[in-house]
């Protein structure tokens, strides 16, 4: 077989786009997938080379640091990462230089296939639980109306309030859960899109992580931290802080929050009541780690690889037996890694868990003093 033919029967069958220029700009090769994304502009791009495609990745484009220049791929020693539009899509791909034995350089372009998979389950389960919500809702509206209208006289106003107060509970759960779903989605939409690099970057600033996380913990008062149906208790009283002085981060407070209290959510949630939780805070190097460690269920060995995964949930007992939808760790994966954080976890199964998030520590001579949150 032609070594040419071996090539492209190889490209044809990777599930990435794939499209390389030679020294002269001109298109050289060519798969499958890139055809199919880009449908008849490969005929453009076949024709005028480099230029017809850097005009075409650009177009709708309107952040510089998203575009694709070629330059900037061959002057750097690892691929160089970009992003295109086509119908409504947002692709991401990644552009690199290639260099032959001869001397020759080469252009190498791939662009990834978009995944919507978990997007179309969000909106299923979305329209599901909504479905559900309404239908749910206005059967306990009418019980209220028949409880109030069929309310005898010799009952007192005690059992007629503990009878209503039942149904709204039932209510306020499905809108506790519709809302979460609703967050989710709006969260996973900025993910899939490719917007979450760029809002994460456009609200950085300083966060003083002894203010902030003094402000974090009054807020849990206000704010429904786990689901309705998960007995309430004082959260509070189970955390305690450990800050080193001075530690201050280069991030969102509005994605850090939300971080913070999903996985806050999960230590308290499958973890005993009387159980601590403890929050840490150590600056190491150009870096601040922060650790959320609670003396919970923990998670077995063999469902590790689950945790970050979307819709994913380890199988325990104690674990199933929650209210969830196994898509918050994976959306606080992605948002800690847009702000040029790491988040990971360590854990023994009935001893407990810890996860640590590594965020950039805030330099004043480097950094953008914006107070967009």
């Amino acid at each position: 077989m032609d070594k040419n033919l071996e090539l492209q029967v190889v490209l044809d069958g990777l599930g990435q786009g794939v499209l390389i220029f030679d020294d002269n700009n001109k298109l050289v090769l060519d798969n499958l997938a890139a055809r199919t994304m880009l449908g008849t502009d490969i005929n453009l791009i076949r024709n005028n080379g480099w230029e017809a495609a850097e005009t075409l990745f650009n177009a709708q484009q309107t952040n510089p640091d998203q575009m694709v220049q070629s330059h900037r791929a061959l002057q750097s020693e690892r691929p160089v990462r970009f992003y295109i539009l086509r119908s409504g899509e947002h692709i991401p791909c990644w552009i690199a230089a290639v260099n032959t034995s001869d001397g020759k350089v080469y252009t190498m372009v791939t662009l990834d296939s978009p995944d919507w998979s978990a997007l179309g389950v969000l909106i299923s389960k979305f329209r599901t639980e909504m479905t559900d919500a309404v239908q749910s809702t206005q059967g306990h509206i009418d019980l209220i109306e028949q409880t109030i209208k069929h309310h005898k006289p010799e009952e007192s106003v005690d059992i007629l309030t503990k009878r209503i107060t039942g149904f709204t509970r039932l209510v306020s759960i499905h809108m506790a859960r519709v809302g979460r779903l609703m967050d989710m989605l709006e969260r996973l939409e900025k993910i899939r899109t490719g917007e979450i690099k760029e809002t994460a970057k456009s609200r950085r600033r300083k966060i003083d992580l002894e203010n902030f996380m003094e402000d974090f913990l009054e807020e849990l008062d206000e704010i429904r931290l786990v689901d309705p149906e998960t007995d309430a208790h004082d959260h509070r009283s189970r955390i305690t802080l450990n800050i080193m002085h001075g530690a201050a981060v280069s991030a969102s407070s509005t994605y850090l929050t939300r971080i913070l209290r999903d996985i806050l959510r999960n230590a308290i949630m499958y973890s005993m009541k009387a159980t601590p939780i403890k929050i840490s805070v150590e600056i190491k190097g150009q870096n601040v780690q922060l650790d959320i460690t609670d003396e919970g269920y923990g998670v077995r060995e063999r469902e590790r690889e689950r945790v970050f995964q979307e819709f994913k949930r380890a199988r325990q007992p104690q674990i199933i037996s929650e209210f969830g939808y196994g898509l918050n760790l994976y959306l606080c994966k992605h948002e800690v890694e847009a702000m040029n954080g790491r988040l990971w976890f360590e854990s023994t199964e009935n001893v407990g868990t810890t996860f640590s998030l590594m965020l950039p520590a805030w330099r004043e001579s480097s950094d953008s003093s914006s107070s967009q949150t």
